[in-house]
């Protein structure tokens, strides 16, 4: 792909006689949010830390931002500058405070964004001040974000980036990474949660066994656009029905002429990708 931040061809990476990514390929575009999906063991651990350039392959091509991210050259510490990478902990500041923090981290890029702006974007300027320990779960994983994003990465992973999160933080910080993407910047997302790859992703890979199971759009993958709908409704007598259609506006208009009109506990659901997404790796 000509615009792929990402180009990964035949990668492959074995522990004594367990391949833990077995011939994978993967390609993600400039300025997509990309999410990668899998169960524990299915290699999204090992391919991420090949990507970002901490772990060797065994074999296969690998291109991030245009530069093979094991190879060690002058190149590629250029590079670093450019990718961003929040872990499922960066790390513990207990005495110093989110400004020091972020100020600190400043400094080892050539050209670093703001401290005080990304502070801002990431929703803690309130907490300038306030020493890292008394942060909370949500505000510790924003001051991750702006330790990520603080020398301008072109390309950012994320790993498990809201695990621990209640519903309301985590949707706090799906505006956050939103607003990223907004400036351009591409997104690799590992998640285990279905409705964050939904939400955020333009694109999920689901890998199972080191092997990449399928590729798509949250709302095609695995032909889930054209399942079969299910139509669920009560009866007059206060019994379930249940039919799968091909046609479910059809259906719910014949069912509203038989009810004339309101039909009892109507509703209309498609799988969901979590439905398809256990699907896929129960039969890989």
């Amino acid at each position: 792909m000509r615009d792929a931040a990402i180009e990964v061809r035949a990668l492959r990476k074995v522990y004594g006689d367990k391949p833990a990514v077995d011939g994978l390929d993967l390609t993600v575009a400039r300025g997509e949010i990309f999410a990668l999906l899998g169960p524990n063991g299915a290699g999204k651990t090992t391919t991420v830390e090949i990507l970002e350039g901490y772990r060797q392959r065994d074999s296969g091509e690998v291109r991030v931002l245009d530069i093979d991210p094991g190879a060690d050259t002058e190149a590629k510490r250029r590079w670093r500058t450019r990718v961003g990478i929040v872990l499922q902990g960066t790390g513990e500041f207990d005495e110093l405070t989110v400004g020091e923090v972020v100020s600190h981290f400043a400094r080892f890029y050539p050209e670093p964004d703001d401290p005080a702006e990304v502070i801002a974007r990431v929703g803690l300027t309130d907490k300038t001040r306030a020493r890292t320990h008394t942060l909370s779960g949500g505000q510790k994983r924003r001051l991750d974000v702006a330790l990520g994003i603080i020398g301008r990465p072109e390309l950012l992973f994320l790993d498990e980036p809201t695990t621990g999160f209640d519903p309301e933080a985590r949707r706090e910080f799906w505006s956050l990474i939103r607003d990223l993407a907004a400036t351009g910047t591409t997104i690799l997302l590992t998640t285990h949660y279905l409705e964050e790859a939904e939400a955020l992703a333009d694109r999920v890979a689901v890998i199972a066994g080191g092997r990449l199971v399928a590729v798509d759009t949250p709302q095609r993958l695995g032909n889930r656009d054209a399942a079969l709908a299910t139509v669920s409704w009560r009866t007059p007598g206060g019994d379930w029905e249940r039919a799968r259609s091909e046609t479910p506006t059809a259906l719910v208009n014949d069912l509203a002429g038989r009810f004339g009109g309101e039909v009892p506990g109507l509703t209309v659901t498609r799988p969901t990708l979590e439905d398809i997404y256990l699907d896929m790796i129960g039969a890989a």
